[in-house]
Order: structure tokens, then C-alpha cells, then sequence
């Protein structure tokens, strides 16, 4: 358990904050809080989904991170243009390791870097003429694409270009699917609002496609996997699980995902729902619009996998309900033999997170069954429905953050020492550097996948290999390293 009580962990919380000026601080203080598993609801404790702070670090990412990033990158036999500066596409490409079945630059194209590579001329004169030009070489140089997506950069939304009509024309000219995307960066205070506009361009550009088609042959097994952006192989592994069950997966998005999958969605009988933040939005959409339900589900750790394969069956008939249990008792000798393990090396190891999407509380079960403690965490662009879903599993007195800045989570990691931290990239060098162990849990440390019985032991495997590996025991924070020499100096005069 925490060694901190409610009352240290608060002054903690306002020891932190003594460093801003009166307003900034006042500010901070609504988005940091003492976890209380008695509150109904955390907006009484916490806020989340504002502006950061000028000033501070924040490590967000924006409307257009959201979308092209997130939501839209993945669908791999589409072809998405970053509209604008070529460095925005660069550094949404290839990043988060969303694996793919498929021959890159033939009929997949998720590694690939589309740009319209907006240069001073075209902030001028706009970039319209320039989209449609490169849409029509696009379809010469590429003609198996299954569709294209105009992914918008700040630029577009400050200059005006009509990025719908160039897609319309565009469309009717190569009798494809042609997405426009107003995800310009600036929009909204994170790139949880870039989910939102990339959820409703599916809406509106996508899911009514094949309303009419009678061709498809439907099951009462039908379910889709939705918010996997399958990162490391996490859909699949997730998908092993469902087809061992006797259910149908007819659609997977976006990891792996293709633009048929996406428009057969709405036919499903249900749509299981990992992401949560990303795609509650066009889940809501499919059951109001199409009576089709949605399941939110977690298969991190075998605990949540067996609660979650339980929670899914008991929406079908008694013979998935079976196969469910068949499912468990299947893997329970491997899952146990990981435990085993790993668990006498992780015992009692104390975690702190600071995650985006669901891993700030998704993970929580999968470091428990390891028998480790989670003493901190947050959310990078969270609603306060997420941090509803998370009061309930964290510990009482443990700290939640939400937005925390660069120099908060460091002095919290200072006081509370966790034994393990699981963060971002931005976060990663700082921490190893002060000698602490750290895991990249954003896109696994380049390792993966952690979803699934399967995920669960390179899980396992990974936190033993990170926390128990003794070159932590030799590295010291160069900022000590000066004061020892400080120090010495001083004692040498």
C-alpha cells in the first residue's frame, strides 16, 4: 500500500504548487487532487479538458495529432495527406508502431508520408490548386488505394483553403472516397478534440456508404474491435481472444483497419470499445443512428481479460457464454506460470503513470496481478469521464495529475519515489537520467503487444527487465554529479 497518507499527499500537492505565481497556481491546483474512491463524481475533486497553462511544459499534442495520429493513420489502405508544412507528417509518421498486414506503397500505406509540403507561395496564393494536383498524381503513382483523407495543419483553418470542395471534386474525378479533416492543431486545447473531428468526418464521410448493400452476410456473433490502434500487434492478440469465444470480428479501427471494415461497422451486433477517449463519440453515433450497442472492455492483465470476456459473453447466448469460460480456463496455466514468475521480482514495486487514452487506468490491473502498487497517475488530455473510471481503481490517497507539467510530476516523483514510471517519450530521458527505471508506455518501449493473455507475459517480462536491471544502481542525475564535484572542490580548498 502507499506510504503516503491523505494528508501528506495534499501537502505535497500544495508544496508543488508554492513554486507558480498566485493565479497560475490557483489554477494548477483544480488539476491536481487526492484520490477519494468515495466521490460519485470527479468533477467534485478534479478538472480536466482546459487550456495548459502558457508557460508551463505540457506534454499534449494537438487537434491534428489527435486525428492523422490517432484516429485516422492507421486505416492502411488509405491514403492520408498531411495538408500544410511537411514537418507535421513527418513526425505523425510511423511513430506509435501500428502494425499492419500488407505490401507498403502497394496496397498499404501506413508508413508513408503524404504532404502537400506548404511552402511561403502557397500561404499566399492557398493550397487548393496544389491538393487537388497532388491527389490526381497520387491516384497515377498509387491506383490500389482504397481512398484518401486531407488531414489539415494549422495553416489551412488560418488561411481559409475549402479543403471540402477540392475533396468533393476530387471524389466525383476519382470515384473514391476523398475525407476532408479540419483538424488544424490550433483547435481545442488538446488532441482529444483532433479524436472528436476525425470520429465525426467518419460520420459524415464513411459510415453511410454502404447503408444500402444487401451483400453483406451477417452473423448473431458480428462484433467490431474499436480504439485498438493495434500498437506492437495489441489488435490481434485481442482478436485471438474474441474468435477463441465464437464470436466474428468484421471490422478492426483503426490499427490494421481498411476502409471496408469501417463502413460494414454499423452491421456489427455489438462494438467493443478499447480507447474509450478516442471513439466513445462514433460509438454513440452507431447506437443512436443504428441501434447498434457499444462495450467498453480492457484486456490488460489476465484479472480485467477474464472480467472482460465475462462482461462481452453475458451479451450473447449461453454458447459464447461457455466458450467464454473456456477461453479463461484455456489460458489460465500460462498466465499463472507468468505470475509465478515475474511476481516474486515485482512484489510490492510502486508505479507511477502519465499516460494518454485509457492507459492511465487500463493498466492498473495488469501491474496489480504482478503484485505492484500504481501510487500515481493521469491523464495527458482526459475528460472527467475518464477520471470518473478511475477513482474506483486507484488507491485511496494516491495522487492524480491531470495536464502535469513537466516540473510538477518531477518533484512528485522526488517525494513519493515510485520504484517504476510509465510515461511518454518526452518524459523518458529526464527520468532515466535521474536513475529512476521507466517504461514509454505510449507505444511500449518498442515492444509489444501487452493486450491478451499473450501481451500479458511480454508485459510481465518487460516491467522485470526495466525495474531489475542493475544499471540503475550506477547511474547518478548529472545535476548531483556537479555538486558532489561542488562539494569536493570546497573540501579540497
Amino acid at each position: 500500500m502507499s506510504t503516503m497518507t491523505r494528508e501528506e499527499t495534499a501537502a505535497l500537492i500544495q508544496e508543488v504548487l508554492e513554486v507558480y505565481p498566485e493565479s497560475a497556481r490557483e489554477e494548477r491546483a483544480k488539476h491536481l487532487t487526492v484520490n477519494d474512491q468515495e466521490v460519485e463524481q470527479s468533477k467534485k475533486c478534479i478538472t480536466s479538458n482546459r487550456k495548459s497553462l502558457p508557460g508551463v511544459m505540457t506534454i499534449r499534442g494537438c487537434a491534428y495529432a489527435g486525428s492523422k495520429g490517432v484516429v485516422w493513420g492507421p486505416i492502411k489502405d488509405m491514403i492520408h495527406i498531411s495538408h500544410g508544412p511537411v514537418g507535421c507528417g513527418q513526425y505523425s509518421r510511423a511513430g506509435r508502431r501500428n502494425y499492419y498486414v500488407g505490401t507498403t506503397g502497394i496496397n498499404t500505406f501506413g508508413t508513408m508520408n503524404f504532404t502537400s509540403d506548404f511552402q511561403e507561395k502557397d500561404i499566399v496564393f492557398g493550397g487548393d490548386k496544389k491538393l487537388s494536383k497532388i491527389m490526381t498524381e497520387i491516384e497515377q503513382l498509387f491506383p490500389l488505394n482504397k481512398g484518401i483523407t486531407i488531414q489539415s495543419e494549422c495553416p489551412i483553418g488560418l488561411i481559409g483553403d475549402d479543403i471540402e470542395a477540392v475533396a468533393k471534386q476530387a471524389a466525383k474525378t476519382l470515384e473514391k472516397p476523398v475525407v476532408p479533416v479540419r483538424c488544424e492543431g490550433f483547435r481545442g486545447v488538446s488532441q482529444s478534440l483532433g479524436h472528436h473531428i476525425a470520429n465525426d468526418a467518419v460520420r459524415d464521410w464513411v459510415l453511410g456508404n454502404r447503408d444500402e448493400d444487401t451483400s453483406f452476410v451477417s452473423t448473431p456473433y458480428d462484433v467490431t474491435i474499436l480504439g485498438d490502434y493495434n500498437i506492437g500487434g495489441d489488435a490481434w492478440a485481442s482478436r485471438t481472444l474474441l474468435e477463441d469465444m465464437g464470436l466474428r470480428v468484421i471490422a478492426q479501427w483503426s490499427g490494421d483497419g481498411t476502409l471496408a471494415e469501417m463502413e460494414n461497422t454499423p452491421k456489427a451486433k455489438l462494438n467493443l470499445l478499447h480507447c474509450y477517449r478516442s471513439m466513445n463519440y462514433i460509438s454513440r453515433h452507431m447506437e443512436e443512428k443504428y441501434g447498434v450497442p457499444w462495450m467498453e472492455y480492457n484486456f490488460f492483465g489476465p484479472t480485467k481479460i477474464a472480467e472482460s470476456l465475462r462482461q462481452i459473453a453475458a451479451f450473447f447466448d449461453e454458447t459464447i457464454q461457455a466458450n467464454a469460460e473456456k477461453v479463461i480456463e484455456k489460458y489460465q496455466a500460462e498466465y499463472q506460470a507468468v505470475i509465478n514468475k515475474y511476481r516474486p521480482r515485482l512484489e510490492g514495486k510502486r508505479v507511477m503513470l502519465y499516460v494518454g487514452g485509457l492507459r492511465p487506468r487500463h493498466i492498473i490491473g495488469a501491474y496489480e496481478d504482478l503484485g505492484m502498487e500504481v501510487v500515481g497517475t493521469g491523464y495527458e488530455f482526459g475528460h472527467n469521464d475518464d477520471y470518473d473510471r478511475t477513482i474506483k481503481e486507484m488507491g485511496n490517497a494516491t495522487l492524480i495529475y491531470d495536464d502535469v507539467t513537466g516540473y510538477e510530476f518531477e518533484e512528485f516523483v522526488k517525494r513519493v519515489k515510485p520504484d517504476l514510471i510509465g510515461s511518454g517519450i518526452k518524459e523518458k530521458y529526464i527520468f532515466q537520467k535521474m536513475g529512476i527505471p521507466f517504461r514509454q508506455m505510449h507505444s511500449w518501449d518498442y515492444s509489444g503487444p501487452y493486450h491478451g493473455y499473450d501481451g500479458f507475459a511480454i508485459f510481465a517480462r518487460d516491467m522485470d527487465m526495466t525495474l531489475n536491471n542493475p544499471c540503475w544502481s550506477k547511474v547518478q542525475a548529472p545535476w548531483l554529479k556537479s555538486e558532489e564535484a561542488a562539494e569536493a572542490a570546497v573540501a579540497g580548498a
